[in-house]
């Protein structure tokens, strides 16, 4: 639910574990890499550059004492520029899951087309709802924060452009 790009209802108490001990970070994905897990300085550039683009739900993260939240992304904006992606792989037909229909498996070069964002500051794309897209004021300021668990691609112009990232 945290990923189809929409507003939710509280869900009341969040838990999530540590599979994987290592090296605390600021920002990281659970379930497949889709829903994003962050410190509450992290959560607070969010609050600050995207107070309309996103929801923060508080969640127990193993047996961490610091504050972290679920960051929900409720802008599902129809952004990918298809002719400048390197590759599209998209469901099959006859996939089983109607949800499926009409989206994409995978986007290999993930490109979208900025005019189309309706100034959102962090969104999903409609068609590839696995990708979590931040602007580039989004960006720097979680760069800043530091101790990320999270590298950008830039999905906007060709290879070595400007402005948006996916996290």
């Amino acid at each position: 639910m945290f990923t189809d790009g929409r507003v939710l209802p509280n869900p009341g108490p969040i838990k999530a574990q540590v599979r994987n001990q290592g090296v605390r970070r600021t920002f990281m994905f659970a379930g497949v890499e889709r829903v994003p897990i962050v410190s509450e300085a992290v959560g607070n550039v969010f609050r600050v550059l995207a107070p309309d683009d996103v929801q923060l739900f508080p969640v127990t993260v193993g047996r961490e004492l610091e504050n972290f939240f679920i960051v929900n992304a409720t802008r599902l904006v129809d952004c990918i520029d298809e002719a400048r992606c390197e590759e599209i792989q998209p469901y099959e037909q006859d996939d089983p899951h109607p949800e499926h229909r009409g989206a994409y498996r995978w986007v290999y070069g993930l490109r979208i087309a900025p005019a189309k964002n309706e100034g959102a500051h962090v969104l999903r794309p409609r068609k590839f709802k696995t990708a979590f897209i931040v602007s580039e004021e989004v960006k720097n300021a979680l760069e800043q924060v530091g101790n990320l668990g999270v590298s950008f691609e830039r999905v906007t112009g060709p290879s070595g452009a400007q402005d948006d990232h996916r996290g």
